[in-house]
């Protein structure tokens, strides 16, 4: 099943003393993964047909056990309740210190999503789609093992990977750190597909990737009476729609358009009955922004602007911030070695420099809190383009796998050997 192509073991005689030799040729890098990429593929199939929401992982965390263990991997499994870690390469170094430590971190978990894609491989699981490409990710970490297990011997570094679970409900990083995922790292990579970028290129960036999020929540009080005489009561959902379209007037003229901020509200809940004025309404939504500063001040002017808004029309509120992750700060040393690496295997064209960051989140963010790391953007759309993120028809070009498993594996490769003795 977990097979080593001889391609890599001819191509790794390197003495652990000299940096004259790299660890793996692109060349052998190449041929490694054309023999691989069957099975890859077919893997990746497999995750596609059997998603599994956030937090519940199961069989995904087994079947990515299973495969790093017959790949001679040391495995720790529930490492943040359904995350996987495994290690490779020594633990001390010549000179018996602590070896240097370099982590690549993909996320496992899906959408509640009814898929609709059409392919012979669809999601088996009702309402559960995987529309944002955990599979790829999972695949490409799978990918990266395989092409790194054969040099074990020669690193002199370990290589960690990290396998998480519940990535979409912003939780599974802080659970991995808390079981000690991120101790004694060095360096972090990741990767997030990119429906934007055709497939066989990539993006980077330096500094800011993503936005800082937050889950925002807004209860409007009002006092219930008879639908026909709307004058002797106070109308909660008429004021939950002055909160919802006067919060975003007030956004456009009270903050700085140069520092954008996106409030949007995916669910509201109120009412009772069709002549009865509703008493009650419950607004959720998402609050995004790229500056930090601002982003620690908008808790507090959200409260003050929502009520307001709802004390201005006779109404209360209750207004609750959670902040859901800081934004992806990419380390401009670590973006180079990723940009360096991918130049040279698919060209200089291919390696393209985004000019703006998302407003979409990563949980990626906060293993980064202690720790430098990059997270680049894989291009998946095919000739005939592709459905955007979380939309029941994504369906990325499975040629992405190619590209992505050799870009994380030639930059950790060249992170170790910066740093041969």
């Amino acid at each position: 099943m977990s097979t080593v192509s001889p391609a890599i073991a001819a191509s790794s005689t390197v003495s652990p003393a000299g940096p004259a030799e790299p660890l793996l040729t692109g060349e052998a890098l190449r041929q490694a993964l054309d023999a691989a990429l069957p099975e890859l593929i077919s893997l990746r199939r497999h995750l596609h047909a059997h998603p599994e929401l956030s937090g519940n992982e199961h069989q995904t965390a087994a079947l990515v056990a299973g495969e790093l263990r017959g790949l001679g991997w040391r495995v720790r499994e529930a490492v943040g309740r359904t995350g996987v870690l495994a290690e490779l390469g020594p633990e001390r170094d010549v000179a018996g210190e602590p070896a240097p430590l370099v982590a690549l971190r993909v996320d496992m978990d899906a959408l509640p999503v009814e898929e609709r894609s059409g392919l012979p491989y669809a999601s088996r699981h009702q309402g559960v789609m995987h529309a944002c490409g955990h599979d790829i990710h999972t695949t490409l970490g799978l990918g990266v093992a395989r092409l790194l297990a054969p040099l074990a011997d020669q690193l002199t570094a370990r290589v960690r990977l990290l396998f998480q679970p519940a990535e979409e409900t912003a939780q599974g990083a802080a659970w991995m750190l808390a079981d000690g995922a991120m101790d004694g790292v060095d360096a972090l990579f990741g990767v997030h597909v990119f429906p934007s970028l055709p497939v066989g290129s990539i993006g980077v960036r330096s500094g800011s990737l993503t936005a800082a999020a937050g889950e925002l929540e807004v209860e409007v009080l009002g006092e219930g009476g008879h639908g026909a005489r709307p004058h002797q009561s106070t109308d909660a959902i008429w004021i939950a729609a002055r909160v919802v379209s006067g919060l975003q007037e007030a956004i456009s003229r009270r903050l700085d358009a140069l520092h954008p901020v996106v409030v949007s509200f995916g669910k509201i809940e109120g009412g009772q009955a069709f002549n009865v004025i509703a008493d009650h309404v419950r607004l959720l939504g998402t609050v995004r922004c790229l500056d930090l500063e601002l982003h620690a001040q908008l808790p507090g002017w959200i409260e003050d602007t929502v009520k307001a808004l709802c004390e201005g029309h006779g109404g209360e509120a209750r207004v609750r911030y959670r902040c859901i992750s800081p934004p992806v700060h990419n380390d401009p040393a670590l973006t180079e070695l990723v940009a360096d690496a991918a130049t040279e295997l698919l060209g200089r064209p291919k390696v393209r420099w985004l000019e703006q960051p998302s407003l979409g989140a990563e949980d990626f963010a906060e293993l980064q809190r202690d720790t430098p790391g990059t997270m680049f953007r894989l291009g998946v759309a095919g000739p005939d383009g592709c459905p955007p993120l979380h939309n029941c028809g994504f369906n990325p070009d499975e040629g992405c796998i190619a590209v992505g498993v050799q870009v994380l594996t030639a930059s950790l490769l060249r992170w170790i050997e910066a740093r041969r003795p």
